[in-house]
């Protein structure tokens, strides 16, 4: 949902983001979808869909292991990484918070944060950009999908980690 090209205009990026998808299942296509293209800087936005169970249960470790995994590949290819929070809800609309609950969204941005500086990746936070434990209602419709505004809000702060990525030894 997010269009690097009206977002990030004249910039080299690519959006391997799929709609939907779970850690689990990015870290599958983590090769032909990262590695293989050999980016300098990989942004890595994983954990939404895990909470919210769309494919099956899965625990907060689960999703750890599947986000460690796709860093330590990075770093094994001399790839820099950028772990972005995940991004707040709000139960302005319908109640949002019944599928991802607040505590685990709360709970898993911060082993994401603890996790970037353990590992030398830099931390992205969305999380509270966007309002914290609650979505702003003017980023989003629903109360999960973001809009443009919000997009705006965040592809400045993806620049600001990239060029720290970039600039990381």
């Amino acid at each position: 949902n997010w269009p690097a090209e009206k977002f990030f205009p004249g910039k080299p990026y690519l959006n391997r983001g799929a709609a939907g998808q779970t850690s689990a299942q990015m870290l599958v296509r983590f090769r032909q979808d990262v590695i293989k293209l050999r980016p300098k800087v990989v942004v890595i936005a994983a954990g939404t869909n895990d909470i919210a169970s769309v494919h099956g249960p899965i625990t907060q470790q689960m999703s750890a292991e599947n986000i460690t995994s796709m860093v330590e590949l990075a770093k094994a290819n001399n790839i820099r990484v950028v772990l972005a929070s995940v991004t707040p809800i709000c139960d302005c609309y319908t109640k949002r918070s019944l599928l991802r609950p607040f505590g685990k969204i709360i709970g898993l941005n911060n082993w994401l944060e603890e996790y970037a500086a353990a590992s030398g990746a830099v931390y992205l936070n969305y999380f509270g950009a966007l309002g914290g434990r609650n979505l702003k209602q003017e980023y989003t419709s629903d109360g999960v999908l973001l809009n443009d505004a919000a997009y705006a809000v965040m592809a400045s702060l993806a620049e600001t980690a990239i060029a720290q990525a970039l600039n990381k030894q």
